[in-house]
């Protein structure tokens, strides 16, 4: 998987961070198939709304206990990985950023925060049901379906859950670079919430 003087192994853990709104199952099937691959165990966080990010590091604390971890993350979660694994270093044998949304300390320019921001005030105001019909409409089956199931399971509370995102203080690419962990970035071509 990296190419790294301490070699991810079997008896390494792949820990999975969802993205803002999303949760464990989705993080599961992301990369699942991969660590399966490479005979990974791989343990995807289910994100505690009223605390996303106090959950996400709290869940890689638990797991680096038993040794160095690959930190793997989607958008939100990317962001946590980036952070936790630069934080450190001798417990992270790998990193995974998955369409990480960062921009910078700027959340106000990021547009993974508007797109939370914006999300939270529809919910307020109108409600899961509404909403939930509104993004059926405007996404693709597969990203209806996943996202339908984790906001149902996030309600009430998936609100704050999407303001605590839309404030978090995305880690810049000069935090990337301090990482000593080797580092795999993954994009998508043409996604305006993950430029």
């Amino acid at each position: 998987m990296f190419d790294s003087p301490h070699p991810v192994s079997a008896a390494h853990t792949v820990v999975a961070l969802p993205g803002t709104g999303s949760d464990a199952d989705f993080a599961r099937r992301a990369f699942e198939p991969a660590c399966i691959a490479r005979r990974l165990g791989v343990v995807a966080v289910e994100p505690d709304p009223t605390a996303v990010v106090a959950s996400y590091r709290a869940a890689l604390d638990a797991a680096a206990a038993a040794g160095p971890i690959v930190v793997a993350g989607i958008s939100l979660g990317a962001a946590v990985a980036i952070e936790w694994a630069a934080e450190h270093p001798d417990r992270t044998v790998g990193v995974v950023a998955a369409l990480p949304a960062w921009t910078g300390p700027d959340t106000a320019a990021c547009p993974a925060a508007l797109s939370a921001s914006a999300t939270a005030s529809q919910l307020r105001a109108d409600g899961l049901d509404a909403v939930i019909e509104r993004m059926r409409a405007g996404s693709p089956p597969w990203l209806a379906d996943a996202l339908t199931q984790s906001w149902r399971s996030q309600w009430p509370n998936l609100p704050a859950a999407l303001e605590e995102a839309a404030d978090y203080k995305w880690p810049g690419t000069e935090r990337l670079g301090t990482l000593e962990a080797p580092t795999a970035v993954i994009t998508a071509v043409d996604d305006p919430v993950h430029p």
